[in-house]
């Protein structure tokens, strides 16, 4: 089925942009586009919650349907914090954060960008020395009434930066044996997230 031109935009712009894989897909681009391509369905994305999938009901025609079990449920915004004190420096967080919102280098104390962080949560799984915490950042709300369609441009703007950065970083910095190394480190991350998603189901 041809997918119409623009829908797959469409959805992606009522999608809060955290980039946190609950879904099962690798961000919310391709969520929004297994959407437009009738691959999935309007309710598997937590961090939208209800409004979330009114907004996308809206778009496809689709009946408005409850969050699905397997993806969690609808929970007030979080913000990652890291314990200083703890921290080894081993980088890992900062591979796993779409949004770069984790800053440090090898060896040497991390911290999180408060206004860069999603809440998406895939930092903590790949911390070795569980220093990485979430805190509630939006009170009571949860879904859509924490979070802004501001904060969601800008989530998306450094999700696509990032994804240009290692882009660039792959063709131009890693000969084979090191890209090689690097999609081996990649599996190891995306193999503890998975695990971690399964973990947090019910």
């Amino acid at each position: 089925m041809a997918v119409p031109l623009g829908l797959a935009a469409r959805l992606a712009a009522a999608l809060p942009q955290t980039q946190c894989t609950r879904c099962g897909y690798p961000d919310c681009a391709a969520y929004a586009q297994a959407i437009a391509e009738s691959q999935a369905d309007i309710n598997r994305c937590p961090p939208g919650g209800a409004e979330g999938i009114e907004r996308l009901a809206t778009i496809t025609g689709r009946a408005v349907r409850a969050l699905h079990p397997d993806v969690g449920i609808e929970e007030p915004r979080s913000l990652a914090v890291i314990d200083e004190d703890w921290c080894i420096g081993c980088t890992l967080c900062l591979a796993a954060c779409p949004t770069d919102a984790i800053v440090g280098a090898n060896k040497l104390m991390h911290t999180v960008v408060a206004d860069h962080c999603t809440g998406c949560a895939l930092c903590v799984p790949v911390c070795p020395v569980d220093c990485i915490a979430l805190e509630t950042a939006s009170g009571p709300a949860t879904g859509w009434a924490a979070w802004s369609e501001t904060q969601a441009a800008h989530a998306q703007a450094r999700y696509r930066a990032r994804q240009s950065r290692l882009a660039q970083e792959r063709e131009a910095n890693h000969p084979p044996a090191l890209a090689t190394a690097e999609r081996a480190k990649q599996t190891v991350i995306e193999a503890v997230l998975a695990r971690a998603r399964a973990q947090r189901l019910p």
